[in-house]
């Protein structure tokens, strides 16, 4: 069974480049170590039309998981939850579990609980919080038709917090292993090595891609990420080191310099 997942961003920052979507690769590579494939990241505005289009647009993929950052403050235009709560044509309702850790937190500061502040407790029917223990608005997830949404902040340390919460917890975790290891090679360039990785994927079924980090013909310099899973976390080790010291050997017969080497695994 492959187990898919889309990332959704929420914010007009994200899409007047004021503020840079780190959010959404933090997001992607989590999901991806865990073994998930993720297939789609969707940049959308502070809009409900657009929130709840979007949500119903990735629900009709059916992916496994959908992770949903941003829009979740107390300023008029923090509009997530509501936008959600329109595309699954569900009430908006206070939800008790949220107004109690919103108003902990603000009675500790000595804090009254103002409407824009109530605002953050008033999450789609049904849905269940999760506490963010890196700031106020709290987080929350449902399962839609087989479908797990969380919803973080979008403050990155807020979301990180809340993401983790939840992935912690997940019951329906791919039975996977991740893992790649890439390297760094100065000398060759992309379009030589290209015929080589090619076949080197069809026959093993191991991912490998070439980062381009420096000028095609004057100075070429790559990264070579090499990645696999699989349900035996040995077995999926050993593959992509073999396959490493595979393309390494092609490098090295093209004259190229190896510099370093990074592993990532789950």
């Amino acid at each position: 069974m492959l187990y898919t997942a889309e990332v959704l961003t929420i914010g007009n920052e994200l899409l007047t480049g004021r503020t840079v979507n780190t959010n959404a690769s933090h997001i992607a590579s989590r999901l991806t170590v865990m073994g998930f494939s993720v297939r789609r990241i969707t940049v959308i505005g502070d809009d409900l039309d657009e929130i709840s289009n979007a949500i119903r647009e990735i629900l009709a993929r059916s992916p496994t998981i959908v992770v949903v950052s941003g829009g979740l403050g107390p300023t008029y235009d923090d509009l997530t939850a509501e936008g959600l709560a329109k595309g699954l044509n569900r009430p908006l309702v206070m939800n008790d579990e949220a107004l109690k850790e919103l108003r902990e937190k603000y009675e500790a500061k000595g804090l009254p609980l103002t409407q824009e502040r109530l605002k953050m407790a008033l999450l789609p029917e049904g849905a269940k919080p999760i506490r963010n223990e890196a700031g106020i608005a709290p987080g929350f997830t449902l399962n839609v038709n087989g479908t797990d949404i969380v919803v973080t902040p979008g403050v990155p340390k807020e979301m990180e917090n809340v993401l983790e919460s939840f992935l912690n917890r997940l019951a329906r975790r791919p039975p996977v292993h991740y893992y790649e290891e890439s390297f760094l090679v100065k000398g060759v360039m992309e379009s030589a090595l290209a015929p080589h990785v090619k076949s080197v994927v069809k026959e093993t079924g191991v991912y490998i891609k070439t980062h381009p980090k420096g000028h095609e013909t004057r100075e070429p310099y790559l990264e070579i990420q090499i990645a696999y899973s699989g349900e035996n976390a040995e077995r999926v080790r050993d593959t992509v080191r073999r396959v490493n010291e595979r393309v390494k050997a092609i490098v090295r017969e093209l004259g190229g310099t190896i510099l370093e080497r990074v592993e990532n695994s789950q």
